[in-house]
Order: C-alpha cells, then structure tokens, then sequence
C-alpha cells in the first residue's frame, strides 16, 4: 500500500511538474518535490531548444552539402550570440530567483525589464551587425565563393532574428529563476512547433507556399522563435505570473542594469571558456584524422542527450538556491543542492553503466563505419569513468550560479579545463602516445577535478551572500 501510495506522489508530481502552478512557494515545498517539479519542465524546455539545430539540419540535409555548410558555418558564429544570452539568463535566473524568495515581485519584474532592454540593445548591434555583413561573416569562416552567393540570405535571416534568439532564452530565465519553469517549458514546445512545421513547407515549397531553399529553414527558425517571444511577453505582462511585468517597469535602473552586467560577463566567460576548450580537444583529436574526429564528435551527441536531464536537476538547484537565500534560509538551499547533486549523482551513475556496458551497440546507432565505431565507443566508455564526478560539478556549478556568485565558477572552468584539461589532453596523447583515448581521459579528468574543486569551494558556504 505505502509503494502505491508513493507511486501515486510520483506520478501527481509529474503531472503537476508539466501543468504548472504559479501560486507554490518552492521555499516552503518539500525538497524532494520541489526539484521534481522544477526539474521536469526543465528538461522538457532543453529537450525542445535542442530540437532547433536538429530538425533545421534533417530537412536542409536534403538540399545538398553547400545548404548544410551554410547552415553549419553561421551557427557557428551566431554561437557568440548564445554564450552571452545563455550568460545572462545565469544572471537573470539568479536575480529574479532571489527577488521572489524575498517576496519582492515588484523587485523581480522591474529587474526582468531590464535583463529585456539589455538583451534588445545587444540583439539590435548582433542583427545589424550580421545582416549587413553576412556575406562577410561566411567569407572570413572559409566558405566558398557559391555558399557566400547562395546562403547569404540564410544568414542575413537568421541574425536579422537575433532579437528572438536573445529573448528567448532571458524571458525563460525570467520563468525559470521566479519557479514557472511549465511557462518557459511550454513556450518551447509551441516554437518548436511552429519551427517543425514551416521548415519543410518553405524549403521545398510545398503547397502554396514558396521554394525558398536554405533560406525557408532561416524563415521558418525566425518565425517559430518569434511567435514564442510574443507568447512569453504575453504569459510575462499578465497579473496571475509570478513575474508580472508593467510599462512602468521599462525604465533604465543604472543599480539594476550595473548588477547585471556583473553577474552576465561571469555567466558568459563560463560558456566562452567552455568553447574554446571544446575547439582546443577537437583540434587535437584532429591531429588523429578524420575517423578520429567522427568517432568523437558521435559520442559527445550521445553524451551531451543524456545529460539533458541533469541539466533539469541542476537548473532546479539554482532556482531553489536563489529563492531560498531571498528568503532568508541558507541552509535549506544547500540542502537542495545536495539533494539534487544526490539525485544526479545517481541518474548519471546508471547512465555511466549503460555507457560503459553498450558503448559498441549505440555507437553503432550512428555510424555503421567499422573504423569509427572503436573510436566512439572508447570515447563514450572512458568520458563515463567521469560521470558521478560530471553530475555533482553541473548541480554546484549552477549553485553558484543560482546564488549570484558568477565569478567562483568562471575561475573553476579556467582552472579546469584551460589550465588541467587541455594540457593533460596533450600530454597523454601526444608525449604518452595515447592517441585519441589520451584527449577522452583528459575530459573526465578534467570534468572531475572541476567537481573536487567546486564541492571544496561550495562548503565554504561564502556563496551564500553573493547578491
């Protein structure tokens, strides 16, 4: 009876996660139930983001390898616009989290509202900037004269919806740090929608719609991003959203908008840093050729797949940690933070045993090519090793995060993966002659020694009055 009974929690809790409840107080809520439903619509949101870059790349698959590289080449760049968005939802997830745990929605909209002008003034510049220099911009990434001529448009489109891109991932910061994780979630999932629909009609013409090529996913992306920026400033101006945001409120805070910027150049070099030491072990794993390269970058799709979740559980630590230091209890936002590392812990210690025990069979999902799949399955088998250290170093990485203080894990990335990971990475496959496994033990490595360092700095406890 008592199972059943814990079944049916389990199930209400999931349930509840999707529907959303504007009114709970997820620093009163029991731990357990409060990362639940949290975490759920979290990694549900991730899971629809990421379906971006997929269902573009399936349907301009078909066009021939010039639309795939034009495709490839301007995200490339445009990932510059997404380090700092994704910079500084950190910062807005933190701020707005805190100013709710406070019980200040006055407090949370009128910082909201400037994380919006902010984000509208650096998507004006990116947008400007990429639509009249696209040709440019697919020139100085080394395409050719006919992807230049023939993909321009797609560029110019794409940064042109620089504007979406940006407040899209703060509007949902905003959801997220303020506990309607099921709001951002669901704008999502209505984007992506949209995105899934049009992509095919306006690549291929389909109907009465135009042929437009490369450019209809450029159309099609924009206009699903867009129609979920307008549902996001609807569901964030009405008076039930935790967050209701006014005219009033769109004023400039030079205080608001310095804090800001504080805490988003911290958020931003973590995902700057993480590029570039992502850039440095590729280079390195290309230096083994091309099957190398392949073998790698298959293992990292099915690593960065399964880690969805427990970027749901360690966003859920950050909102939890953010709100409950507004409320004035520390200790039960550590104590959310162990909980959800514990959980995390354990999901990702049973992922690192499927990977090690069916690295070949998943591998082989992917590529039936007998030279690659060795590589990728000693790729995916040897990153596992460094899981249960991956899953703690995410959860009080985002602890960090949540509670204001940017800075702590700027310098763990630094320390982590520029100073240890990539020198470790060379040593053992260069001078230790490990080859390409030498640069997979070097991320685990590096992912570890990140997790020691950060439980050792979290425990210190001087997080908790960052803001």
């Amino acid at each position: 009876m008592s199972q059943l009974i814990e079944e049916r929690g389990l199930f209400a809790s999931i349930r509840d996660a999707i529907r959303g409840d504007t009114h709970r107080d997820f620093t009163t809520e029991r731990i357990g139930r409060a990362i639940t439903l949290l975490a759920i619509p979290m990694v549900l949101e991730m899971s629809m983001e990421s379906l971006f870059a997929v269902v573009d790349m399936f349907w301009v698959a078909h066009l021939g390898p010039e639309a795939v590289a034009t495709v490839g080449l301007t995200e490339s760049v445009e990932g510059l616009l997404y380090a700092v968005a994704m910079g500084m939802s950190v910062a807005t997830t933190a701020m707005v989290a805190r100013r709710i745990g406070e019980k200040d929605r006055e407090g949370a909209a009128g910082f909201a509202a400037q994380t919006i002008l902010l984000g509208i003034a650096i998507a004006a510049v990116c947008g400007i900037a990429g639509v009249w220099f696209a040709p440019d911009v697919l020139g100085v990434m080394g395409a050719s004269e006919s992807i230049v001529r023939n993909g321009a448009g797609y560029t110019r489109m794409i940064f042109g919806g620089s504007a979406a891109v940006m407040l899209l991932f703060l509007i949902n910061a905003v959801f997220r740090g303020a506990g309607d994780a099921a709001v951002a979630m669901r704008v999502l999932w209505i984007a992506n929608l949209v995105n899934i629909v049009l992509n095919p009609l306006l690549i291929f013409g389909i109907g009465p719609f135009p042929r437009l090529g490369v450019l209809g996913s450029g159309v099609g992306t924009t206009v699903g991003r867009s129609i979920g920026v307008a549902i996001q400033i609807y569901a964030l101006t009405q008076s039930k959203s935790r967050v209701a945001v006014r005219a009033r409120h769109f004023h400039f805070d030079p205080k608001a908008m310095r804090r800001l910027i504080e805490l988003s150049l911290g958020g931003v070099g973590q995902y700057l840093i993480g590029m570039a030491s992502w850039i440095g072990l590729v280079r390195m794993v290309a230096a083994f050729g091309s099957v190398a390269v392949a073998g790698y970058s298959i293992a990292i799709r099915i690593f960065i797949f399964a880690i969805l979740p427990s970027w749901g559980m360690a966003n859920a630590a950050a909102t939890l940690v953010g709100q409950n230091l507004g409320a004035h209890r520390p200790d039960r936002a550590e104590h959310s933070v162990w909980r959800a590392g514990l959980y995390n812990m354990v999901f990702l210690g049973l992922v690192a045993i499927a990977f090690v025990t069916f690295s070949v069979p998943l591998v082989s999902l992917f590529t039936s090519d007998a030279q690659v799949i060795p590589v990728g399955s000693s790729a995916l088998r040897i990153i596992s090793y460094g899981y249960i250290f991956y899953a703690w170093g995410m959860v009080i990485s985002q602890a960090f995060n949540g509670a204001g203080d940017t800075f702590t894990p700027t310098v763990l990335n630094v320390i982590s993966s520029l100073a240890l990971q990539i020198p470790i990475a060379w040593l053992f496959a260069f001078e230790f002659h490990a080859g390409p496994n030498g640069v997979f033990a070097a991320v685990a490595i590096g992912a570890s020694l990140y997790a020691v360092l950060a439980i050792i700095l979290f425990r210190r406890g001087t997080w908790k009055g960052a803001c």
